[in-house]
């Protein structure tokens, strides 16, 4: 499912002159049955919801006083979210005539046209209080406190985000936490001003709008609804006519694929910041620290499998909380098993919680190779919003290439890595336009199956992508990647794993194993291919083709390319 929690506001909504009839209550108590969470949300201080409403049980939580005060049904445990009004304040609104004059545990609340009077005050006394206005009623809470951030904290109570809620309301209250829910609707009687910033407007008002929702709810996971929600799409980069690409926030598999060096962690990069900026979920697979440093992410490593894959589920209980999982000191051979077990895992926290939204897996041809096959237990719909990054497509599993659906291509021939991705799945061949008018160099490709290709430039990371300085310099990349100094004829096989040993090995090996791997071009390709450094393999390939260097000469030079870049090897 994709919406997990239905969120309503009281009066005006689910209420017709403060009261609920049975059919909206009978409604509400099919939510709950679907496994739903249901939380009411309301500007109503708790004793009088109370009492006008005699079933606060069938809501998970309650969100009173506007947001201020959270309230557990089941335990009737109470937590306000901000200190008690100034009683100072109070006795000057008396003072001053203020009637009606409500006061509860935080929120002071009157009617129009007290407003001007409530302003004035607020003003002498110099006080940090916001006014906010419901269908002429009057509501004084501190700054920054709304419906929004009420209904946020019950949700983390429990374990759910506002991206999985559905959110239904009718004044000028609600905006602020229909905002945040990833569908938003408005009954048919609510304010034009809320109609015209909502997803979906229900026919009919009151209760029964409510229950036309619950029932669309409950029959499609409003499915229909989806091509409205734009607002959350995922801009990645701009067409050669000049419009956003985007990705929608709820979709299917994609594949991130392309040459070495091509910029396929930079395309990921700047996807990831957008997901992080509009608070989405991510869990990072991440075989060889590309993103051990992602901001906004928690990294966590380790070579023991369970250890790593308990601490990751952990982490992820919390829906503010993002996980990049660095597979670093993992023997290679037990990567892909390491994925084997997490993946079930995160995929039943998704069931529960339909976190995290975005899963990501590096080098996907390595922990999903072609002879990987999924559990008949795996269904298509649970790998939604999963984003696969690989430089060899044709080698990634089949069972997996047939969910994707999407593709973003880089690199100086796209159509012969759309031509691999092709031949991995067994599938017709995509084609891309042999010419693109106002195409830009570098261009990169979204292609959706089914679709027409699009060129277009990709986003740059807000932040530039720092190297990751330790790994390449000292960490232990894997035998695949690892430099291999053989020499001329053979009879060498002295691994580096990093630059560190990389420039140790350089310097201790013959002068003819040395010059025979520059006119061999391993050095640049090495560079290139495994630390993914497009500028240090231009200039070792300058050495390399310098033939006037001595091995000496050309050693120096390696030496101060990758110093001037990396932690100098100790």
């Amino acid at each position: 499912m994709r919406y997990l929690a239905l969120v309503c506001d009281y009066d005006g909504t689910i209420a017709h002159h403060g009261r609920v009839d049975d059919a909206t209550v009978a409604a509400l108590e099919r939510v709950r049955e679907s496994g739903r969470k249901l939380l009411l949300v309301t500007g109503r201080e708790l004793n009088d919801l109370m009492r006008v409403f005699p079933n606060p049980q069938v809501f998970d939580r309650i969100v009173a006083e506007n947001g201020a005060l959270l309230y557990d049904p089941a335990t009737r445990e109470e937590r306000t979210l901000a200190a008690a009004p100034p009683a100072d304040f109070v006795r000057e609104l008396k003072e001053r005539g203020v009637t009606p004059l409500s006061v509860g545990r935080v929120i002071v609340a009157t009617w129009e046209p007290n407003d001007p009077i409530v302003h004035e005050v607020i003003r002498i006394m110099g006080l940090d209080l916001q006014v906010i206005f419901n269908k002429g009623a009057v509501m004084v809470l501190p700054s920054g406190l709304n419906k929004a951030v009420g209904l946020n904290r019950a949700l983390d109570d429990l374990k759910l985000s506002a991206h999985n809620a559905v959110g239904i309301g009718d004044a000028e209250n609600d905006h602020s936490f229909l905002a945040v829910c990833e569908c938003s609707v408005a009954v048919a009687n609510a304010l034009d001003s809320v109609k015209a910033r909502v997803d979906w407007v229900t026919q009919s008002d009151h209760g029964a709008g409510v229950i036309e929702l619950i029932d669309r709810l409950i029959e499609s996971d409003l499915s229909e609804l989806s091509d409205r929600l734009t607002r959350h799409d995922i801009v990645i980069g701009i067409s050669d006519e000049s419009a956003e690409v985007r990705l929608p926030a709820y979709g299917g598999v994609t594949l991130v694929t392309g040459p070495s060096g091509a910029g396929k962690s930079t395309v990921v990069t700047a996807l990831l910041e957008r997901l992080c900026d509009a608070t989405y979920q991510l869990c990072i697979v991440d075989p060889e620290g590309d993103y051990n440093e992602f901001p906004g992410a928690v990294a966590l490593r380790g070579e023991d499998a369970k250890a790593l894959a308990g601490d990751a589920l952990q982490l992820l209980e919390r829906s503010s909380q993002n996980a990049v999982l660095t597979l670093l000191d993992m023997r290679l051979e037990d990567r892909p098993a390491f994925l084997q077990r997490l993946l079930p895992r995160l995929l039943e926290l998704r069931a529960a919680t339909a976190r995290p939204h975005w899963i990501v897996i590096d080098e996907a041809h390595h922990l999903l190779p072609s002879k990987w096959q999924p559990s008949e237990a795996l269904l298509p719909a649970q790998l939604r919003n999963t984003v696969l990054v690989t430089v060899h497509p044709d080698d990634v599993a089949p069972s997996v290439l047939n969910l994707v659906d999407t593709l973003i291509v880089v690199g100086k021939q796209p159509q012969a890595t759309i031509d691999a991705f092709a031949s991995g799945r067994g599938s017709d061949e995509v084609r891309i336009p042999l010419s693109v008018p106002n195409a830009k160099p570098n261009n990169a490709w979204l292609v959706r199956l089914g679709a027409e290709p699009v060129s277009f430039q990709a986003s740059e990371p807000k932040a530039v992508r720092r190297r990751h300085q330790r790994k390449y310099a000292t960490g232990e990349l894997g035998e695949d990647k690892s430099f291999y100094f053989r020499g001329p004829d053979r009879r060498l096989k002295l691994r580096a794993q990093n630059l560190g040993l990389f420039m140790q090995m350089a310097e201790g090996v013959d002068d003819d194993t040395w010059t025979h791997h520059l006119r061999e071009h391993d050095v640049s390709g090495w560079f290139l291919e495994a630390i993914k450094d497009e500028a240090l393999a231009k200039e070792a390939a300058e050495v390399e083709a310098d033939g006037s260097l001595s091995a000496d000469e050309s050693r120096a030079r390696i030496r101060e390319a990758v110093e001037r870049r990396y932690s100098a090897p100790t």
